[in-house]
């Protein structure tokens, strides 16, 4: 196939849209079901490169979930605790594969922003993994191969409309990238950036110690980084971003954006959220939209007299400011890549909030000794990495 159809560009009225290879070679990708539009191929395209990375850089099974050209979430499939599995909505669900664990975690890290998301999967999706697929609200789904059980279940989504997309895991596209703008257009090589161990070697703060787990997902972090619209920071633990903020003029909003979802990621599995008491056939949307809403500023928006039956079977306690910041203050050993310098040190002081312990970011500020003296006072380990990750 050398050009495929949409049905429109990003938006309705900007038609005719295709896509296509420059040199009229074919297509690396087959529709396997549904029709996928523009914005979807965006998604895909830039969610599929980024599991391939992450595979390739941790030799994992790696997922990602994609919403407007950037990622809400990725992970590598790292087995879960039983209280991530309740988070993240699939403790009924029994031993899960390593991919699909890697969906969930990908997922379930912000559900919120992860609502009709497009997914990428570095590997063949297997049986677990479309089911786990099946029951979320998704947009569609590109990976380099399905089983038969698995898309046959996909292929059932959305009355037999959800979109499967199956591309060449061998496909490797020209060294140079064009964009058109205006009728202008840019010419690049495309970023080939390795992110490995020698791009983590520079550790600049007196604490020298970065364990491998913690390279891992620094790695993880930056490769994220790489397929994020700038100016964008990630947080990662335990093989999964946590928060990643994405898309801000400001390097301190994309932390601070980034540290709040973080932070309520964890403050999800704070017992006093765990056993909120939801009432029965709560639809799995408006569960997720109390959660936030209640670990928030804004809670008595579901705590009201007039609001919380509907939603509780009885009246939650207020989650206090003092004991968020309590149940915060156990989070740790917490990763943070940026993907340019920290112009300022308010970006460590935010970061420290949320548990950051291991740092990686280009360095080349005026004020890097700043930002060197504030890690410092936290005892955090920083790289510079001496390389900018912009994504547009």
């Amino acid at each position: 196939m050398k050009e495929l159809a949409l049905k429109y560009g990003c938006n309705p009225n900007q038609k005719p849209s295709r896509i296509y290879v420059a040199d009229g070679s074919g297509l690396p990708i087959e529709v396997l079901s549904g029709k996928p539009g523009y914005i979807n191929f965006l998604d895909a395209f830039n969610g599929w490169q980024l599991v391939k990375e992450l595979k390739k850089a941790t030799g994992l099974p790696a997922a990602t979930s994609f919403k407007h050209v950037s990622p809400a979430g990725a992970a590598v499939g790292i087995p879960m605790s039983d209280v991530l599995k309740k988070i993240y909505w699939v403790d009924d669900m029994g031993e899960l594969s390593p991919l699909a664990c890697a969906y969930a975690r990908a997922r379930g890290a912000d559900r919120m922003s992860s609502f009709g998301d497009f997914i990428s999967l570095s590997d063949v999706c297997d049986k677990d993994t479309a089911m786990l697929i099946k029951r979320e609200v998704s947009d569609g789904v590109i990976a380099p191969g399905y089983t038969e059980e698995a898309l046959e279940i996909l292929k059932q989504k959305k009355n037999g409309n959800y979109n499967v997309i199956q591309i060449d895991p061998d496909y490797q596209p020209a060294p140079l990238e064009h964009k058109e703008v205006f009728g202008i257009t840019f010419e690049q090589g495309r970023q080939e950036l390795s992110i490995d161990d020698a791009l983590l070697s520079n550790i600049v703060t007196e604490n020298k110690e970065i364990p491998a787990n913690a390279l891992m997902d620094l790695k993880i972090s930056l490769i994220t980084l790489k397929y994020t619209q700038s100016n964008s920071v990630c947080f990662v633990k335990d093989g999964q971003a946590i928060g990643i903020g994405a898309g801000q003029q400001s390097r301190v909003h994309c932390t601070r954006l980034a540290g709040q979802k973080a932070d309520n990621w964890w403050l999800r599995q704070c017992p006093k959220v765990l056993d909120l008491p939801f009432i029965d056939g709560i639809r799995r949307a408006d569960r997720d939209n109390a959660i936030d809403v209640y670990i928030g500023e804004e809670y008595m928006d579901v705590l009201a007299d007039g609001a919380w039956e509907k939603i509780f079977k009885e009246k939650p306690e207020v989650f206090t400011r003092e004991e968020k910041r309590a149940w915060l203050d156990k989070l740790t050993d917490v990763t943070l890549g940026s993907d340019a310098f920290f112009p300022f040190s308010d970006n460590i002081e935010r970061a420290n909030k949320s548990g950051v312990k291991y740092i990686a970011e280009p360095g080349g500020s005026v004020r890097d000794d700043a930002v060197i003296e504030c890690c410092n006072k936290y005892n955090m380990a920083m790289a510079f990495t001496g390389i900018r990750l912009f994504h547009h």
